[in-house]
């Protein structure tokens, strides 16, 4: 039997690597690494570094794919995600027939936790349910992006005896309603705070967690909101992607 590994290495900083995933690094054959294009080299760059610093005396080797992107512009982005992950789907596949012998290991390395805003598990599971290849998997936590910003920016999710609620840019853009004193927004692409009623609604921003790259601001929307806009633009140019995640807590 195949065996798989989808491990969690964090947000960017290799320190943040569990030794949970330290042990199950060294317990992998194949690395399958998903090439995003040449503005992405240092996501996979960060993967083989991680490996090269945290396996022994394991031999493992690297089998690379491209990974397909999402249809942008004026589509459903349901579909569209739907169509993404179809994809994917198709190219694990190929991979794991392909690429790992029976009996060998393999290894998916997923940024963050692959239990947040992720959709290795999802696919694999649709895999094995479509019946075309037969393997086990393990799922190993990493640090969320979520929890790098808290403890960059020395604040905790949460206030005393409040729930916390995680949520896109897009429903906050579509007018999401909730009663929750923190609110951690991901995957925004259009800065979304600015949607936010209350200039007094407290923001911390980060952007490249854990990375040399790393940035963070922080303060009232009122106040911070369009420098949070301007950097992040720039940001996104000089390196071509961003990958970036905020706190809102109201007054």
């Amino acid at each position: 039997m195949k065996r798989l590994l989808v491990i969690g290495i964090g947000a960017g900083n290799p320190d943040y690597i569990t030794m949970q995933a330290v042990k199950a690094l060294n317990r992998v054959d194949v690395f399958f690494l998903m090439d995003k294009g040449q503005s992405k080299d240092k996501l996979i760059d960060l993967r083989r570094d991680i490996c090269e610093r945290y396996i022994t005396d394991h031999p493992y080797r690297f089998a690379e794919a491209h990974s397909p992107e999402r249809e942008r512009g004026e589509v459903d982005y349901t579909t569209s995600v739907d169509d993404l992950n179809r994809a994917k789907q198709q190219t694990f596949e190929r991979l794991i027939d392909d690429e790992l012998a029976d009996g060998q290991c393999g290894g998916f390395l997923v940024w963050g936790d692959p239990a947040l805003y992720d959709s290795t598990v999802r696919i694999l599971q649709a895999i094995l349910a479509d019946g075309h290849c037969q393997f086990e998997f393990e799922v190993i936590p990493g640090i969320t992006s979520v929890q790098a910003l808290a403890a960059q920016h020395k604040v905790p999710l949460n206030t005393i005896g409040r729930s916390i609620e995680i949520t896109t840019g897009r429903r906050l853009a579509a007018g999401q309603v909730s009663d929750t004193d923190s609110l951690v927004v991901m995957l925004d692409a259009e800065d979304s705070y600015h949607h936010v009623a209350d200039p007094e609604t407290e923001i911390y921003w980060g952007a490249y967690l854990g990375t040399p790259d790393e940035i963070l601001i922080s303060g009232k929307l009122g106040e911070v909101a369009d420098e949070i806009e301007r950097v992040r633009k720039a940001a996104r140019l000089a390196h071509g992607w961003i990958m970036d995640t905020y706190l809102l807590r109201k007054p």
